[in-house]
């Protein structure tokens, strides 16, 4: 490690920068190169890191910061500082070293992708420790703020455009005091504007032509970031009401083809929950589309490990279900046929919340509330449907919504049941 750190402060004071010995340079590049991806990897444990830092590497990496033109050195060092903030005692030195943390958000206003990549991951690392205040403020500054929108915004790049959009959601997702200090200038800046643009752009590449599944992860990232945004206080108005968001999420949750791309599909129903929950109104525009219908009980399949997405989706058919009541036979028909096209989709969500019903803490929430009103909304629907003129349903049936009776009397079998649990 001495013989390291040692290459490196030579390589920096002798080699790099003289600019009349150009092989020089060369070599000396290569061979830092070489040292600094072995400190890079050494810093990952926490033992070498708290080494490292004991041993002035912060300082030399200041340094080659400060006086590099190398980008691929560049991205050495912020790749080394960034698996020194994943330790406690390295990332405390790292706030504590003069000047750091501004060469590091300098880093930010460069035109190269891996250096890029490497300064939001190392930004994203410190959001969440303790740390964070003194990161928040050196952040704050409109300028910086402003080109990590713009890197959101303009790259091409996927990887760059993940770690870039990671670091929004780490913002939104951060201890109060930093969202205090970094959500306001970013909202003025148009934060939500760009994370609609973004979801827009991404949800428009889920055509068979165009689907790739390396952009999956960054449709998840918008709508978490978009999501942690809906319930902070002072921003959830500004998200739910925002007409093309609800109508991109319809779009995403109607998707024919969503078990690729299913984790986006359960975050967006969640976030279409808490929309709803603000503009109820909302809910009268989508409760006529069938195929809303059919995909968000789709959603339940892929959310079967995750309690709070599945009481999302009961509370949005509770509040569909109540309108739907009230539509003419026709629909209602067609509303049926999907409804029971689906039986085996919510019997077996019925027989996952059974077992969850057995913690008394679950029985007496609000989460199950949804739940029985959605239940007593399909009762009344099939019910109803039940009522109808045989030929009118036979007329509805022959004009492509087929509904097995069999198929009705097992629905309301279950949905009593458990209605009554």
């Amino acid at each position: 490690m001495k013989n390291v750190e040692t290459f490196v402060k030579q390589s920096v004071d002798d080699k790099f920068y003289c600019q009349n010995e150009r092989e020089d340079v060369a070599v000396g590049e290569e061979a830092w190169e070489e040292f600094g991806c072995i400190l890079w990897d050494l810093a990952a444990s926490k033992t070498h890191a708290e080494f490292m830092v004991e041993n002035f590497a912060l300082e030399v990496l200041l340094a080659t910061l400060m006086v590099s033109k190398s980008a691929r050195i560049t991205e050495i060092n912020l790749g080394i500082i960034g698996n020194l903030a994943c330790h406690d005692v390295s990332r405390k030195k790292i706030t504590t070293t003069d000047g750091l943390i501004g060469a590091v958000l300098q880093q930010l206003f460069l035109d190269d992708t891996a250096c890029l990549c490497e300064a939001c991951r190392l930004i994203t690392l410190f959001l969440p420790s303790n740390e964070c205040g003194f990161l928040a403020e050196a952040l704050q500054p409109e300028h910086i703020l402003s080109r990590i929108l713009w890197i959101v915004e303009n790259t091409l790049n996927i990887q760059l455009l993940e770690k870039s959009i990671n670091l929004l959601l780490a913002i939104a997702q951060s201890k109060q005091d930093v969202v205090a200090i970094l959500l306001p200038p970013l909202i003025k800046l148009g934060l939500p504007r760009s994370l609609v643009d973004l979801l827009s752009v991404e949800i428009s590449k889920l055509t068979p032509e165009e689907r790739s599944p390396e952009r999956y992860s960054i449709l998840d990232l918008i709508l978490q970031t978009v999501e942690a945004l809906s319930v902070i206080d002072d921003y959830s108005q500004e998200i739910c009401s925002n007409k093309e968001l609800f109508q991109l999420l319809v779009q995403l949750i109607k998707h024919p083809d969503k078990a690729e791309f299913a984790n986006s599909c359960v975050t967006a129903s969640v976030l279409t929950a808490n929309i709803l929950t603000d503009v109820t109104d909302l809910a009268l525009e989508i409760s006529q589309d069938t195929l809303f219908l059919e995909g968000l009980l789709g959603v339940f399949p892929f959310a079967s490990d995750d309690t709070e997405a599945r009481s999302a989706i009961w509370s949005i058919l509770a509040r569909l279900l109540v309108r739907i009541q009230k539509t003419d036979p026709s629909n209602l028909h067609q509303h049926v046929s999907v409804l029971t096209s689906t039986s085996e989709v919510v019997e077996d969500e019925l027989l996952i919340y059974d077992v969850d019903d057995s913690s008394e803490d679950h029985r007496s929430s609000t989460k199950l509330t949804a739940r029985t009103f959605a239940l007593n909304g399909i009762v009344e629907i099939l019910s109803r449907w039940r009522t109808l003129d045989d030929r009118m349903k036979g007329t509805l049936s022959m004009e492509g919504c087929y509904v097995n009776e069999g198929e009705v009397d097992k629905m309301l079998h279950y949905c009593y049941k458990y209605t009554n649990k």
